[in-house]
């Protein structure tokens, strides 16, 4: 998709917007404290390479344990891939009604923003784009133990294999969006969506890595017609 210019065709842009653009910039690409406590706000961040050191391994021991446990080759990666289904629902309410839960009492807004509001606000800040060990460990340990009840063991061990794996997949398709340019017609289309959720209406695109369920919900971001105001996915240059 081609960009269109914010500065009137034959004007050379001005130093006002050269001054705008790099505020703007700076604003989407800033990472404000999220507590007043140094030690608990040093865990809001995160290096992009911390959830596959700690849940590579996951991945590859929930398999490994199936299979140790009596699992066949075909069975355990039919449940690594029913796990990946999981997950891409999983994603898509998580980020829905978790993610953009708006509650209503005192301090409400003050937990919005601690939950997903910072990441809307300034959503190119490298450090916050990958879910914190501080949330991503606990949530993990639940939803084991809720596939442990469900389906039993040693089944629930591959299940979470592939849910493990499709939560890296939506982390990394997260940070990718954000901070590279996609080079397949893939990536692209991704970007797109997950730009127009940020700029243009934050009621649509809450799939990340997949837009199946924005699809199935009816909520896929919507193009604005030809001729309307820039595109969202245009609006998120860095």
């Amino acid at each position: 998709m081609p960009r269109r210019s914010l500065t009137p065709k034959n004007e050379r842009p001005t130093l006002d917007f050269f001054a705008v653009a790099h505020e703007r910039t700076t604003r989407l690409s800033a990472s404000p404290p999220m507590f007043e406590s140094r030690f608990l706000d040093f865990f809001s961040r995160v290096h992009p390479s911390i959830p596959a050191i700690i849940f590579v391994p996951v991945v590859v021991g929930g398999v490994w344990v199936g299979i140790d446990r009596g699992l066949g080759g075909l069975e355990a990666a039919l449940l690594v891939l029913a796990g990946l289904l999981i997950w891409t629902l999983t994603e898509y309410w998580l980020h829905r009604l978790v993610f953009h839960w708006q509650p209503k009492f005192r301090g409400g807004d003050r937990l919005h923003f601690i939950i997903h509001g910072v990441h809307h606000d300034h959503p190119n800040d490298a450090m916050r784009l990958v879910m914190p060990p501080a949330v991503s460990i606990p949530l993990s340990a639940l939803f084991l133990g809720l596939y442990v009840l469900l389906f039993g063991t040693p089944e629930a061990f591959p299940i979470f294999s592939g849910f493990i794996a499709g939560y890296l997949v939506y982390d990394y398709t997260h940070y990718h969006v954000h901070h590279h340019a996609p080079r397949t017609e893939t990536g692209k289309r991704l970007r797109e969506q997950h730009m127009r959720h940020h700029f243009q209406d934050h009621r649509f695109g809450f799939g990340v890595s997949s837009p199946l369920w924005d699809v199935v919900f009816r909520t896929l971001p919507r193009r604005r017609p030809a001729g309307g105001s820039t595109s969202a996915a245009k609006t998120a240059d860095r």
